[in-house]
Order: C-alpha cells, then sequence, then structure tokens
C-alpha cells in the first residue's frame, strides 16, 4: 500500500516502510531524512486509526522520539523498517481485534447468449447442422467466459491467502522485535538480581556463622590467656579486649534485623522467580508455531491455478477451432472431406467435456482456493488474537520489571545496613587471628634481625676480600713498573694510594621484641583462633593444621607464588644461600630463614582471614583453591618423600665409608702389633749371627716396605668405595655427573657430601696423591737394592754363622771378624753412596723419560688433532666443490630456462603485437578476416620445437578465429532477417491499423444495435432496465403491463404519480424503463379494512435494482385470487425522450 505525506516542507528523496503490528498492515512514505518523525506520525493517526499518543515507532531495538528527525535513525532506508505498536492494545482492559475481514472484488458469471439478443446469419440457414454452429460457437464462447470469471475470482483469492501471510510475518517479526527489547530489559535485571543475590548470599552466610558461634567465639577468647609479659590487671585474657556490657543486647538486635532481611529477601527471590517463570514462559511461545504449516500449504495450492490455466487453454483453442468452422462455412471453404454434419457431430463431444469435466473441475479448483482463504483468515485471526495476548504479557512483564528494579536500590541500601550492623561482631571474631598474627609477626622480625645482622658482616668480609686483592693487584704493579718509572712521578700519578678500609656499623634495632619462638605461637595463640572450622566441618574432612615444617613450607610456596606481600625476603636471603654467617653454620641459617617464612604464612594467613574467609569464596572458586592447595600439598611431599630416599641414601653411603674405615683400622692395628712383636723377638736375640742381623735387617726392610704400600693398596678399596657412593649419588638423582649436589637439595646436602673428604681423618684413609705413590715407589727400590749387598756377604759369612752358640770363640778370631765388618760396613756404605747415585740418575734419566712421554702424548695429541682437522677440512673441501658443482649446474640450467622464457615472452610480444594490430582493425568484417589471416599464418609456422604457451596461444587464436567467423555470418544473417523483420512489422502496423478500423466500425454498431435492443418495449416476463407498457384498465382503476403469458404485472402508485400531469386525469397508458421490481401475495381482505379503499404500498427501497420478495401476505388492491402472485413494477421516465401517455376521456 503506497501513499504519501504532503506539506511540512518534505522532500520526496526515499521509501519509509511502516508495519503495522497489531494487524501486519503495511504502509509506504515517500519521504527524506530530514522528515519529523512527529509528522509520519501523523500521517499514521490518519491512515491506520491508532492515535499519535498510544503509537510506539520502534526501528530494530531502537525507539523513534517525535521530536527527532529520521536521520538520526538512519531512516529512510532499503534495509531498515519501521514498526508501529499500539501501546492502547497493550492494556489489560484493552478490547480484542475484530475477526480479519478481506476485501474481494465479487467477479459474477456471465449471462448465457441466445439466438435472438446476438443473431448469427447461419440461424435462418436451411441445413439443421449449419443452424446448429452458431449455437456451438455462442455455447463455447459462454464456457471460456465462464471460465475466465472463475480463474480470476481464484486468482483473486490467492492473491489475497498471499497478502494474509505475509502480514503474519509482518506480525511474526515485530513479535521477535518487541521480544528482543524485552530480553535485553530481563537480561539487565537478572544481571542485577544474581549480583545482589551473591553478595547477599556471602553476607547471610558470614552473619549466620558470626550468630552462629557467637558463644563459641566468646569462649575461645576466654580460654585464650594472654602471655605472662602482656598480663595486666584487668586483662589476663583476649575476652578482656573487648567490653561486654551491650555485647549481648547488640547479638540479639542483629539476630532480629538479620531474620527480618531474610524473610524479606525471600519474599523478593519468590516474586522474582515468578517473573523469571513468566518470562522464560513467554520467550517459549512463539507465533513461528501458527504458520509454520501455513507456508507450506500455500505453496502446495498453485498447482489448482496452474491446472486452470490449462483448462483456459483448452477453452480457448476450442472457441477458436468453432470460429473457424463457421467462418469457413461462412466462406463456402469447407472441404469435401468434412461436412458439416461431421463438424457438428466433432462438437458434440467438445461441448460435453466442457459440461462435465472442464467446468466442474474450474469450480472445484475455486473452492480449494476459498477453502485456503477462509483457512487463512482463520489462522490470521489466532496470529491477531495471539499478538493482542502477547504484547499485553509483554507490557505486564515490563511494568514488573521496572517494579523490581525500583526495589533493588531498597535492598542494596538495606545490604549495606546490614553490613554495618554485624561490624562490631566481626571485631569479636578478628581478635583471635589479629593476636596471633602480631605473635607471627614479633617471631619472623627476631628472625630477620639475626638474617640482616648476618647479612652485614658477610657484606663486610665480602667487601675487606675484594679490597684486599685490589691492594694486592696494586703492590705487584708497582713492582713490576716502579723499576721503568721513578718512584716521584708515580707518587704524582697517585698510583700509591690504597682503597680505604669498609667498617659496616648497624644500630641495633627491634630490641622491645617479646623473647618468644616459632613453639610459642602454637602454645599461647592456638590455631583455632583463626576460626577456619566451618569450611572444614562443611565438607567434612580435615585440611591439615600447618603443624610441622613442611606443610608450613608448602603453604609458604603457595602463598608466595599467588600474592604479592610485603613479606618477601627472596632479595635479603640471596646472598645467605650458599655462605655461612660469621658465627652461624648453614643450618642455623636455613633454620631462620624457615622461621622467618613461616611466621610471615602464619601471619598472612591471619591477616587475611576474617576478611576474606572461606566462606565468601563460591564453590566453583573454592573447589579450584582446595584442588590448587592439594595439588601444591601432594608435590611438597612428593619432594618431602624424596629428600628423605636421598638422606637415606647419603646415611647408608656413610655406613658404608665408617665400615670401610674400621676395617681399614683394624687391618692397620693387626699390622702394627705384628711389627712390634717381630721388632720384640729381634731385640731379645742379641746372640744371633751376622748374617740372621742382617737377614733381620732385610725382613725389616721388607716389612717397612710392605708398610709403606699398605696405605695404598688400602686406598684403593676407598677409592673403590668413594665410587660406589658416588655411583649411588647419580641414581638417586642428586648428584651430576660431575659428582656435585643439584642446585634444589638443600644445603646440608652438599656439606655432607663434601663432607666425604673431610680434612681432619686420619691420612691413612685418604687415598695418596701421585708424588706421594712415587716416592713410595722410590723407598722400596731403595730397599730392595740396599739389601742386594747383605745378602752377599751373609753367603760368605755363612760358616761362621753356623757355628754352634755353645762352643767358644777365639779371641783373635773375634777380633778379626770386627775388622771384617767395619771394612764390610764401610764398602757397604760406599756401595749405598754409589747407589743412591744412580738411583738419582735413575730418577732424573726417569722423570726425563715421564716428561718426554708426556710431551710425547701431548704431540701425538696434537697430531691427531692435526689429522682429524685435516680429515674434518677434505671432507668440508669436498662438500663445497659439490655444493658448488650442484650450484654451477643449477645456474647452468635457470640460465638456460630464462634464455627459453625469453625467448618464448618475446615470441609470445610478437604474437599479442599481430593480436592487438587485429583487434585494432575498422569494423567487424575486417576484424573477421584479420583473425582469420593471423590464425591461418600462425598454423602454416608451427615448428616442432617451439613452446608449449605459444601452441596453446596458437589454438586459442584459431578457435577464436573460428568463432568470429561464425558470429559474423550470424550477424549477416540476423541483418538479413533484421530487415525482413521491418519489412512484416511495417505491414503487420498497416493490417493493424486496418482492423483496428474495423473493429471501431464493428463496435459503433454493436452500440447501436444495444440501444436499439434497449429501446424496444419487452412483452414478455418483465425484467430491470426494460421498457415496458401500461394500460389502464378502467374497472379497477390501475394499470396493467401489456406482456404475454406473464398476467398481474401492476404498475405503482409512485410511478403512476410521475407520469399523471393533472391528479384528476390519469392517462390511458405509461410507457417507462423499469427500475424496481416487488413480489407481493394476495391475502384474504381483514374485518377492520375497508373495500371502498385501495391501497399501493411503496417498495421500500426505490434505488435498489434488485428483485426482492416479501414473503409475509399484504392486502388485496388488484383484485387477483386469494394466493396468487403478483408484481408492483416501478419504473422511471425514459432518457432523452418524451413521456409516451394518452389522456383519458373526462
Amino acid at each position: 500500500m503506497s501513499s504519501g505525506l504532503s506539506g511540512g516542507g518534505v522532500v520526496q528523496r526515499g521509501k519509509l516502510l511502516v508495519h503495522i503490528a497489531e494487524n501486519g498492515h503495511s504502509f509506504e512514505l515517500q519521504c527524506d531524512e530530514y522528515t519529523i518523525v512527529e509528522e509520519v506520525q501523523r500521517f499514521l493517526e490518519s491512515a491506520s486509526g491508532i492515535p499519535f499518543s498510544d503509537q510506539l515507532l520502534l526501528c530494530l531495538d531502537m525507539k523513534l522520539e517525535p521530536q527527532r528527525s529520521l536521520s538520526t535513525y538512519k531512516l529512510p532506508s532499503d534495509e531498515r523498517e519501521v514498526y508501529l505498536f499500539n501501546k492502547g492494545r497493550m492494556r489489560i482492559n484493552s478490547p480484542a481485534p475484530p475477526p480479519e475481514s478481506v476485501e474481494i472484488i465479487e467477479i459474477a458469471d456471465p449471462q448465457p447468449q441466445s439466438s435472438t439478443r446476438n443473431p448469427h446469419c447461419l440461424d435462418d440457414a436451411s441445413d439443421p447442422a449449419l443452424k446448429a454452429l452458431p449455437s456451438y460457437e455462442r455455447q463455447f464462447r459462454y464456457h471460456y467466459h465462464r471460465g475466465l470469471a472463475v480463474y480470476n475470482r481464484t486468482q483473486v483469492k490467492y492473491e489475497a491467502c498471499e497478502k494474509l501471510f505475509r502480514e503474519q510475518k509482518v506480525q511474526e517479526k515485530a513479535l521477535e522485535i518487541a521480544r528482543g527489547i524485552l530480553d535485553n530489559f530481563y537480561k539487565m535485571i537478572l544481571q542485577l538480581y544474581m549480583d545482589f543475590m551473591k553478595h547477599y548470599t556471602i553476607q547471610h552466610r558470614t552473619h549466620s556463622n558470626l550468630l552462629m558461634n557467637f558463644e563459641r567465639d566468646l569462649e575461645k577468647l576466654r580460654s585464650c590467656k594472654l602471655i605472662p609479659s602482656l598480663q595486666t590487671g584487668n586483662r589476663k585474657c583476649l575476652l578482656d579486649f573487648v567490653k561486654d556490657e551491650n555485647l549481648r543486647k547488640m547479638v540479639e538486635d542483629c539476630s532480629s534485623s538479620h531474620r527480618q532481611f531474610e524473610n524479606k529477601v525471600a519474599e523478593f527471590k519468590q516474586e522474582f522467580e515468578e517473573l523469571k517463570h513468566s518470562t522464560e514462559h513467554l520467550f517459549s511461545n512463539r507465533a513461528s508455531f501458527l504458520i509454520r504449516d501455513l507456508e507450506q500449504t500455500i505453496k502446495d495450492h498453485p498447482r489448482y491455478l496452474n491446472e486452470q490455466k490449462s483448462i483456459m487453454q483448452a477453452l480457448s483453442k476450442d472457441v477458436g477451432m468453432v470460429k473457424k468452422l463457421v467462418d469457413d462455412c461462412l466462406a463456402s471453404q469447407l472441404s469435401s472431406s468434412l461436412r458439416p454434419h461431421d463438424a457438428v457431430s466433432a462438437l458434440g463431444p467438445m461441448y460435453e467435456g466442457h459440461e462435465k469435466r472442464y467446468l466442474p473441475k474450474m469450480h472445484d479448483c475455486e473452492r480449494a482456493i476459498t477453502n485456503l482463504l477462509n483457512f487463512c483468515k482463520g489462522k490470521k485471526d489466532e496470529m491477531n488474537m495471539f499478538v493482542h495476548t502477547y504484547m499485553q504479557k509483554i507490557a505486564d512483564i515490563q511494568y514488573t520489571i521496572k517494579d523490581v528494579r525500583f526495589k533493588f536500590s531498597v535492598f542494596t541500601e538495606a545490604l549495606k545496613r546490614q553490613s554495618e550492623q554485624f561490624e562490631h561482631l566481626k571485631v569479636v571474631r578478628g581478635i583471635g587471628p589479629a593476636y596471633r598474627a602480631c605473635l607471627a609477626e614479633v617471631v619472623r622480625r627476631k628472625a630477620l634481625m639475626k638474617l640482616y645482622m648476618g647479612m652485614a658482616g658477610q657484606l663486610a668480609e665480602r667487601l675487606a676480600t675484594k679490597r684486599d686483592v685490589e691492594v694486592r693487584r696494586r703492590e705487584e704493579f708497582l713492582k713490576k713498573h716502579s723499576s721503568y718509572i721513578p718512584r716521584d712521578i708515580l707518587a704524582l700519578m697517585g698510583l700509591y694510594d690504597t682503597p680505604s678500609p669498609c667498617n659496616v656499623n648497624i644500630a641495633p634495632f627491634d630490641l622491645n621484641l617479646l623473647d618468644i619462638d616459632i613453639s610459642h605461637i602454637e602454645r599461647y595463640a592456638p590455631e583455632y583462633l583463626v576460626g577456619l572450622y566451618s569450611r572444614s566441618e562443611k565438607h567434612g574432612s580435615s585440611r591439615g593444621s600447618f603443624s610441622n615444617d613442611s606443610s608450613h613450607s608448602t603453604g609458604v610456596e603457595e602463598i608466595s607464588v599467588n600474592v604479592d606481600e610485603q613479606y618477601d625476603f627472596e632479595e635479603i636471603l640471596e646472598a645467605s644461600e650458599l655462605v655461612e654467617i660469621a658465627g652461624t653454620s648453614k643450618m642455623e641459617v636455613e633454620n631462620a630463614k624457615l622461621k622467618a617464612d613461616l611466621a610471615s604464612a602464619i601471619a598472612m594467613i591471619c591477616s587475611f582471614c576474617p576478611d576474606i574467609e572461606y566462606e565468601s569464596l563460591d564453590d566453583s572458586k573454592m573447589e579450584s583453591l582446595l584442588k590448587d592447595t592439594k595439588e601444591k600439598t601432594a608435590e611438597a611431599l612428593h619432594l618431602k618423600d624424596e629428600y628423605g630416599k636421598h638422606l637415606q641414601s647419603m646415611l647408608k653411603t656413610k655406613q658404608l665409608q665408617c665400615e670401610s674405615y674400621e676395617k681399614r683400622i683394624q687391618e692397620l692395628e693387626q699390622r702394627l702389633s705384628d711389627r712390634y712383636s717381630q721388632e720384640h723377638n729381634v731385640s731379645d736375640n742379641k746372640e744371633a749371627s751376622i748374617f740372621e742381623l742382617s737377614s733381620g735387617k732385610a725382613d725389616d726392610s721388607k716389612s717397612e716396605i710392605c708398610g709403606t704400600h699398605i696405605p695404598y693398596v688400602s686406598t684403593e678399596s676407598m677409592d673403590d668405595v668413594s665410587s660406589a657412593s658416588n655411583s649411588l649419588y647419580v641414581k638417586s638423582g642428586v648428584l651430576d655427573k660431575q659428582g656435585k649436589a643439584r642446585e634444589p637439595l638443600d644445603e646440608n646436602m652438599a656439606d655432607s657430601s663434601s663432607g666425604m673428604l673431610n680434612p681432619h681423618l686420619d691420612s691413612s684413609m685418604v687415598e695418596p696423591s701421585r708424588d706421594e705413590v712415587q716416592a713410595d715407589d722410590k723407598d722400596e727400590k731403595d730397599t730392595v737394592l740396599a739389601d742386594v749387598g747383605p745378602l752377599e756377604t751373609s753367603s760368605t759369612a755363612d760358616p761362621v754363622n753356623t757355628l754352634p752358640s755353645d762352643r767358644a770363640v777365639d779371641p783373635g778370631l773375634d777380633s778379626n771378624v770386627s775388622v771384617d765388618m767395619v771394612e764390610l760396613r764401610n764398602v757397604i756404605a760406599e756401595k749405598s753412596n754409589q747407589l743412591n747415585e744412580t738411583e738419582s740418575k735413575i730418577a732424573a734419566l726417569m722423570e726425563e723419560v715421564a716428561n718426554l712421554g708426556k710431551e710425547l702424548e701431548i704431540s701425538q695429541k696434537l697430531l691427531d688433532e692435526s689429522q682429524m682437522n685435516c680429515a674434518h677440512l677434505e671432507n668440508c673441501l669436498h662438500e663445497a666443490r659439490e655444493e658448488a658443482q650442484t650450484h654451477l649446474c643449477a645456474a647452468n640450467r635457470r640460465a638456460a630456462e630464462y634464455s627459453a622464457i625469453r625467448a618464448s615472452a618475446i615470441k609470445m610480444r610478437g604474437l599479442f603485437e599481430r593480436l592487438r594490430s587485429c583487434v585494432s582493425s575498422s569494423g567487424v568484417a575486417a576484424f573477421a578476416e584479420s583473425l582469420r589471416v593471423l590464425a591461418q599464418s600462425l598454423s602454416n609456422s608451427t615448428s616442432d620445437n617451439e613452446d608449449d604457451g605459444i601452441a596453446e596461444f596458437r589454438e586459442c587464436i584459431r578457435g577464436l578465429a573460428d568463432k568470429v567467423s561464425i558470429l559474423s555470418r550470424h550477424r549477416a544473417e540476423l541483418l538479413e532477417r533484421y530487415s525482413k523483420a521491418e519489412a512484416a512489422n511495417s505491414q503487420l502496423a498497416k493490417e493493424l491499423e486496418d482492423k483496428k478500423e474495423l473493429v471501431n466500425t464493428l463496435y459503433l454498431k454493436h452500440q447501436h444495435e444495444k440501444q436499439a435492443n434497449k429501446e424496444k418495449i419487452s412483452f414478455g416476463r418483465l425484467e430491470v432496465h426494460e421498457i415496458a407498457a401500461f394500460v389502464l384498465n378502467s374497472s379497477s382503476g390501475h394499470y396493467e403491463a401489456i406482456n404475454r403469458n406473464c398476467p398481474h404485472y401492476y404498475l405503482s402508485a409512485e410511478s403512476v404519480a410521475l407520469f399523471a400531469d393533472n391528479p384528476s386525469h390519469s392517462p390511458r397508458y405509461i410507457i417507462g424503463q423499469i427500475v424496481h421490481i416487488e413480489r407481493r401475495s394476495a391475502a384474504p381482505p381483514s374485518p377492520t379494512s375497508r373495500s371502498d379503499r385501495i391501497e399501493f404500498p411503496t417498495p421500500s427501497d426505490a434505488a435498489t435494482s434488485q428483485l426482492s420478495s416479501n414473503s409475509g401476505s399484504t392486502l388485496n388492491p388488484y383484485g387477483v385470487p386469494v394466493g396468487c402472485e403478483y408484481f408492483v413494477v416501478t419504473i422511471a421516465m425514459l432518457p432523452d425522450t418524451t413521456t409516451v401517455h394518452s389522456q383519458s376521456p373526462s
């Protein structure tokens, strides 16, 4: 429906499509972007009947304000549509929409043609067959026009069905827009509700916990005594920190307020649940289910229209055929084989097919479309009612949402007042954690003070060490360069200055701290003061109380990862990780660090626990926190187990070392006892022979040699033990490949591992160095060489030594023996000196040999490295040659490819230039000819070594030339056809002009014949718009119509008065055009009626042109028999003619 806005200076530049939501009607307005929305609303008020105050215009989710222009909303636009909602229909008491009314133009069936009204020249033919042909032509034409009327009515009804369906789609889209706006409001209010309930749930849990555990909290404070140094006369326990006068009264007030607020929130929650249920129920109801089947049903019904079209084509064909037969009969052109009787016999079955098949099928299709129209009207009524109720529900929900939104501010304020009211109870809950946090802070500060002072000493020692290094460096520099530069010059340069010593002095601090340790925290401030029992009771499992050092360290690690705190000691303790503080061990440093971290963690837990609490966390966050804590605890326990296994492995290694040391000590003790017993036996046998003495010396030397080698042998076993212990370290993951401790382990493990080579152990338990082993070898060689001489002398003195001991010895012999002994000793001394010199030479030679061996080994290593380098260089050179050869081949190949490509490109450029010259040629024929010549030349210039692209281009040119030649031939043929068509068109135009003149002539003839037929007086059954003649009946005084076989037509009194010039004289006859016919039935006269009075009833509506029937009986003014029907006719004067009547004689 197209409409236009007038007035207001609106320039018509675009179309604005406005849809009415309540009925789906649409209006298309011509307007521009400067049009005010109010002007659109005024037009819609006059077009749709919706008052201005009840109009609500929406475009997408935007509301159109009356005072704004359409450009504010980017209108008019083809992509945006405006929907008009009637706020009056959204009220609860608004009336239901009326049933849908569809205006359909009624197309009446045509009247059957008769031979009298439409005579034909063959109607007077002597042959009955020829007389029947015009009758068949009239009947076939009647059938065609009747079918056309049915088809037009069906088409109009189907279009009405489509219009109803489009209107329902518009209504569905309008509901979607309204639902979207409501959804936005609902999501906003739902988010507010969820935020409020979240805060309320947290506060309710906290306040309920405070009220339920208030007595328990007081008992905790009462049972926790203060440290004796903090106790005073009126403060013995933590409960003395609060005043207990008005505490009970405050708890009662808080409990009462808590219950009242809980009841109000419960009512509010129930109200919101009802709102949520109604909104979700409204969103679940959609208008799509109403038109889900309607669209498919409408799509299935065009087959009826197609069927009617096919029937109309058949009827039109039949009419044309019978007309041709009639025309042939008139022109006497019937063939000898087709006689009129044969044509009539062939038209009979066709007539029966029209009457029995075609026309009934047309009516069946019309009835199907009529049923579809009724179905669509019913669906439209359902949609109108659904839209009406749906919009009422939306308005009701919006009102409820506004009411709930106003309540949020009230409940939020009440929530704040509740929180302020419970602040005093939270103070009671927070005393215990605060007291525990303070004690932990004292412990932390004490540990930090010790670490801080120790770090200061460490820094001083480090600076002193660096100063000594710098002083020695300066002294060496001066010693090296003072022999070249005079001392006064160096002094003037300032090179004799030395760094000043660094003195680190820290004033004492934290002198007033309590003298407590980490163990006193659990003693004077137990963990139950923190108040973590509610969550553990809720989950029914114990989470641990951080009672041991490992669990505390795990908690400290988690807190240090997840929380940024002011208790961060990593920077302070960074330098004390592996260095001992003066006066303390590494274990003490580690314990102090752990104490500080543990105290920091305890203080942190106590500080955030009263504010955050586990109750303030929702279930998802609590589950994630517990899961994370569980993973951290499991990881810490795993590390603890690994550390325990490591300590056990170290302990086993130490035990093995101790056992080996014990065995070694036992062996050494046994050897020392054996040696002592041997020396004792030698000293007791003073009367032994020289050979025995020398052999005893040799034995002593051998024992000494064995004694010197015992430690070496034992060190090998010790080396095996140490290597076994190192292998154990590697397997347990404690030591790396170099035997050092891994970084994550404790420093104590590094100490214990390094303690395996403790300098305080016995020298016999330590593996001797290489020099010591060489010295032992040298001593062994000296002893062996020294034993050679005594063995030889003892063999010469064997007879003397073999003398019996109890025989008397000669004094001269004794003196000779003594002289020989002296000489022998001198010789032995000389030999010993020579042997020593030889051994020194041999040692020097051996040392030189060793040096040469080392140099040889070094040279061998250098030679091996050089050979490896040479082999590597040869390999690299070979690879480089191969790579260069490969690159050279690739470059040659690419050069060849480039040359081929360049040649191909040059050829292609030449071909394209030739093609361009062909295209630039003037005229289509010239273009086709030049293209053909080009293709012919390309086909003649083929070669075997040409590129595939050139061959493909040649094929394309050949195909293009063929197609262009074909197109040129077609063009010539089309031009020839065009000239012929123009000649035929001019001939047809002339024939059309002649036909038009003939049609106009026939039309004028038909109009004259029609006017003549209208001016004829009807003498049969009278009908409206016909001319009738009435004659005055002298006996009864009324006018009776002149007709045949149709009596009882009488002229009405109004018509008589119209034609009577003088009331006292009546004309003898009256002629006029019938405008109304009223049918009546004669009744017996009533007793009260007067017999001498004749009444002429007037028609109820003289302006109508329909035949009205009066079923009730009236009086009998015309004297017809009782029960007989008669007709009262109302006529009008004939136009453009004088009244034909005659005066009766007086």
